[in-house]
């Protein structure tokens, strides 16, 4: 049988599931997005940059909806895409990359994009195959798909080789798709044992969730409840339990948590953690500090012991894992009484920072306490945020509760600004039945605004809350206190209004808080009808969120006394002095 590589491609592409592929043809590429545009089954997305595709592809698989592809140009498209294919591969998310590659048959050096390009995205990505022949096309496909899904997911790189795309060869008899891999789990019995005798006997257990745990939520839930146990998560974990939940206590660990989950884990003497890494975010750059008695459990064996000690590790699939932790675990006769205790306080702890935040003083700005509420209030339960990486990332972990799995995405252990308005895209993509919004800051908005032109022309209705400050806020705090000044994060003017008219997409803005519930519904309403629709929002960030005083402490007291003295001494003398402030607002 004769077939191109081109349509191979196709083949493969099908016979896995892909709805969606998100790049920008070019000379490398073209015939097999040619053999797309044919395709009943796959839509072949134009991006206005790699980068933006490789966020749609990242939010189409964080939706669970199927796996995210790329189909870019080699060199430029893949270094243009890279830090999409890098948030994928730190935060465990599946995607399939596939480019063009320079042609072999001509004897040439120096071809257009012509480069190495397994070694620029070894480091990022789980595995890179180069198509040698025409047969090799469709199995590779296919076990870059099952590496991709296996194990703890991330992001693999298939090269196709322009000639192979252009002129036909022989293939023989295609092989069938094997299907989705078996994830299972290699903890032990007697860990399992060890894991259920800790947790039966601990008088203040805790459990910490990250998105390992997301498709576990119902065991999750029946395991917190018979233990009375407090449940925080991750920021990547947000949605792996439900906020409205009477045990959640909120996010993150340690001295950059919101007070519910200070409270709440504050005396822990056991502590269950699932899929996470104890990464840098969820633990306030490392400010909080686990019990010794440790119950580990991930799919990933890297991460035990990677930052704290495990007292036991369980290896595997987070659902099987708890399923089989739950079956040992027995009934707790403290269970019952210790849940409503520890619920009694959450809610209270729960309710007093909500009213701190509602009474604050915005100065005719929103309150950002107040904005969220009324999202959270018209948005259905199983509504998708999608966050950037900033200030406001942090605000709504702490003040926007998810109510259902997967409802919650953003950029985390790689941390790349931009993911927001071409995440949103691929998320309503991939669930088009849901609402979906974005939360994204001004500077995150400018990096990756042009995607908006993406929405308008796949004709996806989604709404994006642009937290206008004039700063690149996170860094801008961070900044403040040990300088008192503000060196390349008070941003030029950027006309919003403009933006929207520049990309076709329907235009709010949102003052003050007088203006926060209709402009939320005029959006929504919208978007409803199938319209893009950009939001400013005059956020006022005068009061830091917990994550951001928390961790300012917590880096600051690891300084010795003289360092600690001199940055000090250097921002009182400036706000004494009224030094120059670098120009902030």
């Amino acid at each position: 049988m004769q077939k191109t590589a081109a349509w191979l491609v196709r083949y493969a592409l099908e016979q896995i599931g892909v709805q969606f592929t998100f790049g920008i043809p070019g000379v490398h590429n073209t015939e097999t997005y040619d053999e797309l545009d044919s395709s009943p089954s796959i839509t072949p997305v134009l991006v206005a940059h790699e980068g933006g595709g490789a966020f749609m592809a990242d939010a189409v698989s964080r939706t669970g909806a199927g796996l995210g592809t790329l189909l870019i140009v080699p060199a430029a498209g893949v270094t243009h895409a890279a830090s999409g294919i890098g948030e994928a591969f730190l935060d465990g998310i599946p995607m399939l990359v596939i480019a063009g590659g320079v042609r072999r048959d001509t004897g040439r050096a120096y071809q257009l994009h012509d480069m190495d390009q397994h070694a620029l995205l070894k480091p990022i990505t789980k595995g890179t195959w180069r198509v040698a022949t025409h047969a090799e096309v469709v199995p590779t496909l296919f076990e870059a798909y099952r590496v991709a899904m296996s194990g703890e997911p991330g992001p693999v790189f298939v090269e196709i080789p322009v000639e192979l795309q252009l002129i036909p060869g022989e293939v023989g008899e295609l092989p069938p798709f094997p299907g989705p891999p078996t994830r299972g789990m290699r903890a032990s019995v007697a860990e399992l044992e060890r894991a259920a005798a800790l947790l039966r006997h601990a008088q203040k257990p805790g459990i910490f969730c990250g998105w390992g745990s997301v498709d576990a939520i119902a065991t999750l839930e029946q395991l917190a409840e018979r233990l009375g146990a407090p449940v925080a998560t991750t920021l990547q974990g947000l949605s792996a339990f439900r906020g409205n939940h009477p045990l959640h206590a909120g996010f993150a660990l340690g001295p950059s948590a919101v007070p519910a989950s200070r409270n709440a884990f504050k005396d822990c003497d056991c502590l269950l953690a699932i899929g996470t890494r104890f990464a840098e975010i969820p633990t306030g750059s490392f400010g909080y500090q686990p019990p010794a008695s440790l119950i580990h459990v991930d799919i990933n064996p890297k991460v035990f012991g990677a930052n704290y000690p495990t007292a036991v590790s369980l290896e595997g699939d987070a659902q099987e894992v708890l399923a089989a932790l739950l079956e040992r675990l027995g009934p707790i006769k403290v269970g019952e009484a210790r849940a409503n205790k520890v619920s009694s306080q959450i809610a209270a702890d729960k309710a007093a920072y909500a009213d701190e935040w509602l009474r604050h003083d915005s100065r005719g700005r929103v309150n950002p306490g107040k904005f969220f509420r009324a999202l959270r209030e018209r948005l259905p339960d199983d509504g998708i945020v999608v966050a950037d990486d900033g200030n406001h990332t942090f605000l709504a972990a702490e003040l926007m509760p998810m109510h259902a799995p997967r409802t919650f995405f953003s950029p985390s252990d790689f941390n790349s600004m931009g993911y927001c308005v071409p995440g949103v895209i691929g998320a309503k993509l991939a669930r088009p039945d849901r609402v979906v919004v974005g939360i994204v800051g001004d500077g995150a908005a400018r990096m990756t605004g042009l995607e908006m032109a993406t929405a308008v022309a796949q004709r996806v209705g989604v709404v994006w809350f642009i937290f206008n400050d004039g700063e690149l806020a996170q860094i801008a705090q961070a900044q403040q206190t040990p300088y008192n000044r503000k060196t390349c994060t008070v941003l030029p003017a950027l006309d919003l209004e403009g933006l929207a008219r520049a990309n076709c997409v329907a235009f709010e803005l949102m003052e003050g808080d007088a203006a926060i519930g209709h402009v939320i519904d005029r959006a929504l309403a919208a978007a409803a009808q199938g319209r893009p629709v950009l939001v400013d929002v005059r956020i006022d960030y005068s009061r830091r969120s917990c994550f951001t005083e928390g961790t300012i402490k917590t880096n600051l007291k690891r300084f010795d006394l003289g360092t600690k003295t001199r940055l000090i001494g250097r921002a009182l003398w400036r706000k004494l002095a009224g030094a120059d402030t670098g120009g902030t607002r």
